[in-house]
């Protein structure tokens, strides 16, 4: 067997209820939320909390949920070669990997998630998924129309386009005359555009007093699809909120240095079924809650 990646969702993955199961069975899982607070575990537990789907919630509870399951799984003895994370699951995944500890990272979290809200606020918008195009067509398009912003490159015939309000409806009318689907996804920004241009002028200042850890483990960028570094770290943090995510050209190159199992750690599948349409000759896992786990641990260790 070739190496193994463990792989964070990001937001929009969240869902009630998501990780309680973990934190009752499994001590690693239980220390992150325990670390992370009574706020966290409310909003992540319990049925009733309109208040999750907020930026300024989701993320930090996203942050708990994504490093209880991978912990959980080092807990049963399946540790990651390697790692990935989406959007904000950058952030666990750096806690995960060793480049900052879970309190730093935590703490990076919901300083990014508060600048970011505050970016929503200024500039109204959101991002649709555009299906059955080639990026380059994508591109093309969004350059065309006047406040849309090509911003996660997710798979072949994938790509999510953030867009200030008024774009909208110029935005699907060129993209159903080229021939594709859109699809407005229920995001509360324009994230991984230049509207979040100002968060990630604030992470650039908050994190340069942040202190940054060898990696114990690799982890590829959503920047560049490339291996982060301490000395890279600063930079690539601050423009992954204002920058496409490469997640399909992270993919095939995580695969091309030697991952063919990839573990989805945290809510939902939908990093499992990018990676699927990337490639088929992977092998493709999610772990969310006990009976997940126990099932990958089972068919992999």
């Amino acid at each position: 067997m070739g190496k193994i990646a463990f792989v964070f969702p990001g937001q929009g993955a969240q869902t009630v209820g998501m990780g309680k199961d973990l934190y009752e069975n499994y001590s690693s899982a239980k220390k992150v939320y325990d670390y992370c607070g009574d706020l966290v575990k409310t909003l992540s537990f319990e049925s009733g909390h309109e208040g999750l789907d907020q930026t300024v919630n989701a993320q930090p509870c996203l942050f708990a949920a994504d490093l209880a399951a991978a912990l959980a799984l080092n807990e049963r003895g399946l540790l990651a070669d390697g790692a990935a994370g989406f959007s904000l699951g950058e952030i666990p995944a750096l806690a995960y990997c060793g480049l900052l500890s879970v309190e730093l990272a935590y703490k990076l979290v919901t300083f990014r998630a508060s600048v970011m809200q505050e970016c929503t606020q200024k500039n109204p918008g959101s991002m649709v998924a555009v299906l059955n195009l080639e990026s380059d067509k994508v591109i093309e398009i969004c350059s065309t129309v006047e406040g849309a912003y090509p911003a996660n490159f997710n798979a072949p015939g994938q790509i999510v386009v953030a867009y200030r309000k008024e774009a909208l409806s110029p935005l699907m009318a060129a993209v159903r005359e080229s021939g594709g689907r859109s699809m407005p996804l229920q995001v509360s920004g324009a994230f991984h555009s230049p509207l979040m241009e100002e968060a990630s002028v604030q992470l650039e200042t908050y994190l340069a007093k942040t202190p940054f850890s060898a990696s114990v483990a690799p982890l590829y960028a959503n920047v560049t699809a490339q291996l982060y570094t301490t000395e890279d770290a600063v930079n690539l943090l601050s423009k992954q909120v204002s920058s496409p995510v490469l997640w399909q050209a992270t993919i095939e190159q995580m695969i091309a240095d030697g991952y063919d199992t990839f573990i989805e750690t945290g809510p939902g599948r939908t990093l499992r079924g990018l990676i699927r349409k990337i490639s088929k000759d992977v092998q493709t896992f999610s772990v969310y809650d006990s009976n997940s786990l126990e099932d990958t641990v089972s068919k992999l260790l």
